[in-house]
């Protein structure tokens, strides 16, 4: 214990008694030391952790409204209410007369109450519903119990929100309308750089079902592909197969000026013109597509089957 030597056995005990207890009073101190640092370890952790959470919860929060916005189910207004707006952001800037803002809008409200299109929301010459009307057919087919997974996702609510109305909800719509589609998941890439080439494969055989002889163009009876990506929606009208053996599809997009569209309709169409329809595999990067393909008509037994069916909505993927 120290290098103290007794010559007298009960000096020497009374030492070694001393150097016990000095030994376990540290011991003591030491216990308590480590316990008040084994507290303030905890506390601290406890407040870190709280502080991560209170984070997550933040930046969740944060997702969350970003993908609402993103999403159309902010409450921020639907189709009537983003109309007046941009009619009014007209008029501020003096490019709409007050009497036309009112004259337009009476429009609009009379075509909303009748469901019909004012042609405000489709290309002219196309008898499709207005915007709100299919977003009444979606809601009606959701009250028949179709994808009840997807309506719940949207609060069973799509009039009156700016919320987006994807493959899912086309499928549905269809569907109840007896209408035989189906849905295909290109959920990868298939070729270099982010490419879908598969994608462009499984649109060729679809329009080339038909063909027949070797003529260099095929009009076929096939209805157009809806093609849906992260952030946007577009009609395949048909395909082109060159002579090197690549691919181009013709797509029909809403984000397109009318003005260029409406270039299409002449009967002397300019070759420029066509860049707006052309789309290379090049073209198609996005992380992940989805298509609607009619393939005909269903029985009232299928539409039925096809309902249950989607109580547990799964789509077709390739690869």
């Amino acid at each position: 214990m120290c290098g103290l030597i007794c010559t007298n056995y009960d000096i020497l005990q009374e030492h070694v008694d001393l150097h016990l207890e000095e030994s376990s009073i540290r011991q003591g101190m030491d216990r308590v030391q480590c316990s008040g640092d084994l507290e303030l370890a905890h506390q601290l952790q406890r407040e870190e952790d709280s502080k991560r959470r209170s984070e997550e919860s933040r930046q969740e929060m944060e997702e969350f409204q970003k993908l609402q916005r993103q999403y159309g189910l902010d409450n921020s207004g639907g189709y009537k209410q983003q109309q007046l707006r941009n009619m009014e952001i007209e008029v501020n800037k003096g490019r709409m007369l007050p009497s036309e803002f009112h004259r337009r809008r009476a429009e609009m409200m009379e075509s909303l109450a009748l469901g019909t299109d004012d042609g405000k929301t489709k290309t002219s010459g196309m008898s499709v519903p207005c915007i709100p009307k299919i977003q009444s057919m979606i809601e009606d087919a959701w009250k028949e119990g179709f994808d009840p997974h997807g309506a719940s996702q949207l609060n069973n609510k799509l009039q009156g929100t700016k919320a987006w109305i994807g493959a899912c909800e086309v499928y549905t719509l269809l569907t109840s309308l007896r209408v035989k589609c189906r849905i295909i998941d290109f959920h990868k890439s298939t070729g270099p750089s982010g490419t879908h080439p598969r994608l462009f494969e499984w649109i060729l055989n679809y329009y080339s079902s038909e063909r027949e002889g070797n003529s260099k163009v095929v009009w076929t009876s096939k209805p157009p592909i809806y093609l849906q990506h992260q952030g946007h929606s577009r009609t395949i009208v048909g395909i082109e197969e060159r002579k090197n053996r690549t691919l181009c599809l013709l797509i029909f997009d809403p984000g397109c000026p009318s003005r260029e569209m409406q270039k299409l309709l002449q009967q002397d169409i300019e070759a420029s013109s066509l860049k707006q329809l052309r789309k290379f595999v090049g073209n198609l990067k996005h992380k992940q597509y989805q298509i609607v393909a009619v393939e005909g008509t269903l029985s009232s037994e299928e539409k039925v089957a096809r309902r249950q069916a989607s109580q547990v909505f799964t789509a077709e993927k390739i690869p």
